[in-house]
């Protein structure tokens, strides 16, 4: 502990009980244990600050200033250490979240702007991007994530669940340009393609050994946001590969159809992400548990 602030706490609680005694049965110490904080403290302030007789204890005019001040700070470490101990039981405050684009505002706002409206502490502070986020940098809360995490150490996670790639085509371009029937065919056709990894655009192709490669193709059209490239399949613009959680409703629907079956490849886990610390506010508590509440409820639509 600070030399400063040694014996403060004894020598508000004498001036307060009036009598060593008292300070001593009230915190389970010894009478001289509290007689000697008192004088390290007047031998550190070069004053007394108390005038003892053996019938009774006052304070001296030093004493009576100094009190005002040691009260003044006690009750502020008091209101601070009370302010941390509602921040860590009350949902409320700021919470930086970071999401990915089209699955952040399909899935994930839909369940934040839920808990905002049941928690009217918490403050939603929310990007959407599909780079990778340095969250201690950047100063983010929480992140959804969707891939491996070889760069996580300094992070804890909780998977949310599993991203499945499929291939797709508009019916009408179907009929207009055929169904593939092998991975080779993907040769014949227009493709749209989402983000691009790499140089080269490629799609992951499962392989007759059950491996999974990467298949670059012949890309009639590039579009850098998955909400984009749907709406260019859904037009009949080409075949493209996306995730079963962005396209479920098209194939129940009947506007996309599945192609090569079971050869389109690629599992990514969607993680949360938040900086490791000891005690979790419950601002974020809430949050993490109110995702992870409804990636279990909700599994078919993030897998």
């Amino acid at each position: 502990m600070d030399a400063r602030f040694d014996g403060i706490s004894e020598f508000v609680a004498v001036a307060r009980l009036g009598s060593f005694t008292a300070v001593a049965a009230e915190r389970g110490a010894t009478k001289s244990a509290i007689g000697r904080a008192v004088s390290r403290l007047e031998a550190r302030l070069g004053m007394k600050l108390l005038h003892r007789t053996t019938r009774r204890l006052t304070l001296t005019p030093a004493g009576e200033a100094w009190l005002e001040h040691c009260v003044a700070a006690l009750d502020e470490l008091g209101r601070g250490e009370n302010a941390l101990m509602l921040a860590r039981d009350t949902p409320a405050g700021e919470v930086r979240i970071d999401l990915p684009t089209a699955f952040g505002r399909r899935h994930i706002m839909p369940v934040l702007i839920e808990l905002a409206e049941r928690y009217p502490g918490l403050n939603l502070n929310v990007s959407f991007t599909d780079r990778r986020v340095d969250l201690v940098s950047e100063n983010i809360d929480l992140a959804v994530r969707i891939g491996h995490l070889d760069d996580a150490s300094d992070l804890l996670a909780r998977r949310i669940g599993v991203q499945h790639m499929v291939i797709v085509g508009a019916p009408a371009y179907l009929a207009r340009r055929g169904v593939p029937r092998s991975s080779a065919d993907l040769a014949d056709h227009d493709c749209i393609a989402g983000r691009r990894r790499g140089n080269r655009i490629a799609w992951l192709v499962k392989q007759p050994d059950g491996s999974t490669a990467r298949q670059v193709l012949r890309v009639k059209h590039e579009l850098q946001d998955f909400e984009a490239v749907l709406m260019a399949a859904k037009a009949g613009c080409g075949l493209t590969q996306l995730p079963t959680w962005l396209v479920q409703e098209e194939l129940r629907s009947g506007a996309l159809e599945m192609v090569l079956d079971g050869l389109s490849g690629g599992e990514l886990p969607i993680n949360l992400l938040w900086p490791g610390t000891r005690t979790l506010p419950a601002k974020m508590r809430v949050i993490i548990d109110g995702v992870s509440r409804w990636a279990g409820e909700a599994s078919g639509a993030i897998t």
